[in-house]
């Protein structure tokens, strides 16, 4: 597994996680890796920093006799309590944060900006919002829809 920094024609950065290089190359070519802002297919690679092991590696961990040996994908997929434990806390800051509704966009920039008091909100912006925010240098972390907290 490799992780590589890519950025999209709109020079938004992000990362992607890839078996190989030429993994990277080949779901490129076929349109499949695409910017989380803006959506857009047309990604490159940035200068990424190597990776460099500083030490032994880890011992495989013992393995009951008759127990089944999982495939490193099954290994690298997310457990399902790991995954509602994190949809718990997202759904907590958004209830502990501030709903400043669709003055979203507007409010963020006035924090950032020191012309407002710095504290977590929540509220709606569109795409291209959120795109300028970024753009900005304004920290913003789309939050999965939840009833209880619009």
């Amino acid at each position: 597994m490799i992780v590589l920094n890519l950025s999209c024609d709109h020079e938004h950065l992000f990362e992607g996680w890839f078996a190989s290089s030429a993994a990277y190359d080949e779901q490129r070519e076929r349109g499949l890796v695409s910017c989380p802002v803006c959506g857009s297919t047309t990604v490159s690679r940035r200068p990424s920093a190597p990776y460099v092991n500083t030490g032994a590696s880890a011992p495989a961990p013992a393995r009951k006799s008759g127990a089944p040996v999982r495939s490193r994908a099954a290994q690298a997929a997310p457990d399902a309590e790991v995954v509602a434990a994190a949809v718990a806390m997202l759904r907590r800051l958004g209830r502990e944060s501030e709903d400043v509704g669709d003055r979203f966009a507007d409010e963020a920039r006035r924090i950032h900006h020191g012309e407002s008091d710095a504290r977590n909100i929540r509220g709606r912006a569109t795409r291209d919002d959120v795109s300028e925010l970024i753009d900005e240098g304004i920290s913003v972390l789309p939050l999965p829809a939840d009833e209880d907290l619009h």
